[in-house]
């Protein structure tokens, strides 16, 4: 099992349902590591969006609206923070009207350029801080870090995923069906993988891992196998910790 501290850029994508969220923190606390979720920044912007009454999919109002907004993500996986414009959203933004709009406003080819360029600022704020990030998302491993030491690309069944984004939506206090979460995931994946900028898909030298039939545990445990072999531990840090 792996034991150090992360040196350097972890990029984990994949769509809805994966496990991505839950992976992607419990990798970065066991590495003593910074994370972000490049996902909230897209709903924070949706949110915003809704909140003006402007069509999602209308790109320039909608670019308009992400050039003005400040947004504020946290680093600390224990208690990632989402704040638009000083207010705190990291509940709001999971809700089923930004969930439904998110692929229209993140399929706008000039807010993904502007949010890219504060990803990419942000990584390298908290690999000078800390030395080490995990960063998920849909375009993590192809465009906002293409140079990472470890891109892996998480699949499972579009049922596994349903079932999961379902089970999640209720333990977190939101209505939710598995028929209806099936629908939710078939239209995502059909969105953010045929959008023209940055569609969702796995970067050439990425590790594909398909998570139906495993545990967090397993694809923990995998992952922290890949980062090992990957030599992007700074043992000697961690010992004098």
């Amino acid at each position: 099992m792996a034991r150090g501290r992360l040196d350097g850029v972890i990029a984990l994508d994949g769509p809805s349902g994966t496990g991505k969220s839950t992976v992607a923190r419990a990798l970065a606390r066991r590495l003593d590591a910074g994370y972000l979720d490049t996902g909230a920044m897209y709903r924070a912007v949706t949110l915003a969006v809704l909140r003006a009454g402007v069509d999602p999919a209308d790109d320039g109002p909608v670019f308009e609206i992400a050039e003005r907004v400040t947004l504020e993500l946290g680093n600390d996986p224990d208690g990632p923070t989402v704040t638009l414009d000083g207010a705190d959203v990291a509940a709001e933004i999971r809700g089923a009207a930004v969930t439904a709009a998110v692929s229209a406003v993140s399929a706008v080819g000039a807010v993904r350029e502007l949010l890219v360029g504060e990803q990419r600022r942000i990584i390298a704020r908290v690999l000078e801080e800390r030395g080490g990030i995990v960063v998920e998302g849909r375009d993590i491993g192809t465009t906002v870090a293409p140079a990472a030491g470890l891109k892996v690309f998480l699949t499972a069944s579009a049922d596994a995923r349903a079932q999961r984004r379902s089970t999640q939506d209720v333990a977190e206090g939101r209505a939710s069906t598995v028929d209806g979460a099936r629908v939710d995931v078939d239209r995502r994946d059909r969105l953010d993988s045929t959008r023209a900028s940055s569609p969702l898909r796995a970067a050439p030298d990425a590790v594909e891992l398909d998570t139906t039939e495993i545990d967090q545990d397993d694809v923990l445990t995998r992952l922290l196998e890949l980062v090992a072999q990957r030599g992007m531990l700074d043992n000697a840090e961690a010992g004098s910790r």
